[in-house]
């Protein structure tokens, strides 16, 4: 009964990866607006009954994608980073895997970092795994123990009390004024990449390559680092 169960969860667990690898595809083709559980069942020469026994909904099958793809892009940014060794290097690399990842995977990317999908709302799963590029960064600063920043402006309360309570449950040491920064170098990273990938560098720093590269030093100083 055992080999019998076993063997139901791996056929189970391969038709699960091909609905999600369809509907990867398809993605490219209709972008995550378009897409249709139908059609996916459709390419994959299965009735829509069938497929509804994988994934209940449109719904459930983008929160599948959308986690998947917070998961590889988080995965390559841990990659990148060495764990050891001059801690501005770790940054660098921690954003050069980022950006090599978005480029890679476009349509994943834009499915995560691009305009909202009308109806769709992103269930509590999917927040650990978004979260993750900010942890390699943020266990960059944890161990670099980064002198603070020259503070440019007064921190109002309510964002100081926002800054301790996310250094608390991360559980880093990290000044306010760094934890801020450390948010808005993440935000940098992103929406540098994002800029990028959808042509908004066109006619400035386009190609981006050096203009990033300045950006990574940028934002290493901006961190304490």
């Amino acid at each position: 009964m055992a080999a019998i169960r076993n063997a139901r969860e791996r056929a189970r667990a391969e038709l699960t990866q091909e609905i999600k690898d369809e509907a990867r595809r398809q993605l490219g083709e209709v972008g995550p607006h378009g897409l249709s559980l139908r059609a996916v069942a459709r390419e994959l020469g299965m009735v829509s009954s069938a497929l509804y026994r994988y994934f209940p909904s449109r719904d459930r099958l983008l929160t599948d994608l959308i986690v998947d793809a917070y998961n590889a892009v988080g995965e390559a940014a841990e990659a990148g980073d060495p764990g050891r060794g001059e801690h501005r290097t770790r940054w660098r690399e921690i954003w050069r895997a980022t950006r090599a990842w978005a480029k890679a995977h476009r349509h994943e990317y834009t499915l995560i970092y691009g305009s909202p999908v009308p109806g769709y709302q992103a269930p509590e799963e999917t927040v650990a795994p978004a979260s993750r590029v900010a942890l390699a960064l943020v266990a960059v600063l944890a161990d670099a123990q980064p002198h603070e920043p020259a503070v440019t402006a007064p921190m109002p309360a309510a964002l100081r009390e926002q800054a301790e309570t996310l250094a608390a449950a991360l559980g880093v040491d990290i000044p306010a004024e760094t934890g801020t920064r450390l948010v808005a170098a993440w935000t940098q990273l992103f929406g540098a990449i994002s800029f990028e990938l959808f042509g908004h560098y066109v006619g400035s720093v386009d190609p981006a390559d050096a203009y990033f590269e300045h950006l990574i030093g940028q934002m290493a100083d901006f961190v304490g680092l």
